[in-house]
């Protein structure tokens, strides 16, 4: 049987979304319709107004800027979280952190994610997919003691569900030294591992190693005529700021210096290598059969900009939490649409697994929810509940508390429940701030006291998602 066009096959999706989940999945299967490529790539640290697309005057990000011209840009999407391994947490599981007793950022020693978990990879190989994960991993599993002897240490990516993978080590030792000296992102290639095996060291800027294993990843896959997942997690534009690729700064050369040279640098850097993903899949003919995300797993940091927002990294205004979210797919997403939907990291998986034509077992856990009828029909999610996050300047291991988040970048809340236009903020279940974010998303106007109501009914949700069971990590 000859296999469909492309678009007809979507035209018949869009069609099946309205029944139940299982029999549109059923019926797609009879068709043999083909399954898309998936690529995700997560920026570090980049704020909602460090992209020329959203706004920025100060930054030129003229492929990101074409990517979301020829798809769909959102302006109501967030991370997991206002820091880095809850988000990452909730973008492989579809699941909120908080499940997990996930809510600050992992150390480099002991902490991991258990690999028990339900993640993307796992699902998506059922499906028929093969999969890599390339960059900042941040879950645990990736000390040179834990490749070295991995039966007998904590999960990395392929206990997780990849095929492949390639890193760096993320030992305090390696890491830690070179964020403090600047030189992470100029001596990354120095200390690379793939698939659990150490590399030799190589010169190359970390960013552009990350590129060009992403387009040798796509090469190889589309010759194996394989439906694959690319999950591309950049370090960039977390700092240090260090200097990018030749060439990549000059732009900025009249109009900038010192650290915030730099910084538009990493940004421009991660853009030029965005472009290269794009064209490569345009060379190999495989665009029209590759959906490709661009976001970031939490707002900026230092010298990035989170646009008209209030706050930034590690704090629960929208400076913190809402990203940018463009996706691109030729032929499928209408060219230059914008969706004022509200979508989330935790919703990745489910989606995933419906462009895949999978579907999960009832039993499954999930919070995330299938996000097709954003991308395909600009319809809302009828089903999309009040969200939650939570962030946390401690985290507990073997019966103490240790502080682990930056005194600098402390928290004003660590709570949130969203529902539709309302954002409540708590600190330890505690109310603190109402926002109505249809009418002030800048947050100005502290609406607790007006609505006791609202603010009632969104802390009492708060608080029985804070007590519900959370499964214990091994740590």
């Amino acid at each position: 049987m000859q296999k469909l066009s492309f678009n007809f096959v979507f035209y018949l999706l869009f069609a099946l979304v309205c029944g139940s989940c299982e029999n549109s999945s059923n019926e797609i299967k009879q068709l043999h319709l083909t399954q898309p490529n998936i690529v995700l790539i997560l920026a570090d640290d980049l704020g909602y107004g460090d992209l020329s697309c959203y706004g920025s005057k100060r930054i030129n990000t003229p492929n990101i800027d074409k990517m979301a011209g020829e798809g769909l840009k959102f302006t109501q999407f967030y991370a997991g979280s206002a820091v880095c391994t809850p988000t990452r947490v909730s973008i492989l599981t579809g699941q909120y952190p908080l499940r997990f007793n996930v809510s600050a950022h992992f150390n480099d020693r002991e902490m991991f994610l258990d690999n028990d978990v339900l993640t993307i990879p796992k699902v998506l190989k059922k499906e028929g997919y093969t999969s890599m994960h390339i960059g900042k991993w941040h879950l645990g599993g990736l000390n040179e003691s834990h490749v070295l002897d991995r039966n007998n240490s904590m999960p990395g990516p392929l206990q997780h569900g990849f095929d492949h993978y390639l890193a760096m080590l993320e030992d305090p030792i390696y890491r830690g030294s070179a964020m403090r000296e600047k030189r992470l992102y100029k001596d990354a290639g120095k200390n690379l591992v793939k698939d659990d095996v150490l590399l030799t060291p190589n010169n190359k800027h970390w960013t552009t190693i990350k590129f060009e294993e992403a387009n040798k990843f796509i090469e190889n896959s589309a010759k194996e005529k394989r439906p694959f997942f690319l999950n591309l997690w950049l370090d960039a534009p977390h700092a240090p700021y260090e200097y990018s690729e030749k060439g990549v700064m000059d732009q900025y050369n009249d109009r900038a210096k010192g650290q915030d040279l730099l910084y538009r640098g990493m940004v421009s850097h991660l853009d030029k290598g965005v472009g290269g993903v794009l064209a490569k899949l345009k060379e190999l003919n495989i665009d029209k059969n590759t959906i490709v995300i661009f976001t970031s797993d939490n707002g900026p940091a230092y010298l990035g900009s989170p646009a008209h927002f209030k706050g930034r990294k590690t704090d629960f205004h929208e400076g913190g939490i809402r990203v940018p979210m463009i996706v691109w797919w030729p032929e499928t997403i209408t060219k230059g649409t914008v969706s004022n939907e509200i979508a989330n990291t935790i919703d990745f998986l489910p989606t995933f697994l419906k462009l895949a034509q999978g579907t999960l077992d009832k039993n499954s856990p999930m919070d995330g929810l299938d996000i097709t009828p954003i991308l395909f029909e600009q319809k809302p999610l009828i089903d999309r509940k009040t969200m939650f996050w939570e962030i946390a300047t401690k985290y507990k291991r073997s019966g103490n508390y240790v502080n682990v988040t930056d005194i600098r970048l402390k928290p004003t809340a660590n709570q949130i429940a969203r529902k539709g236009p309302w954002k409540l903020l708590a600190i330890e279940g505690v109310p603190q701030e109402l926002y109505n974010m249809d009418e002030d998303p800048y947050e100005r106007w502290n609406l607790l006291d007006t609505y006791p109501d609202i603010s009632k009914q969104l802390s009492k949700e708060l608080t029985q998602w804070l007590n519900a069971p959370r499964k214990e990590q091994p740590y």
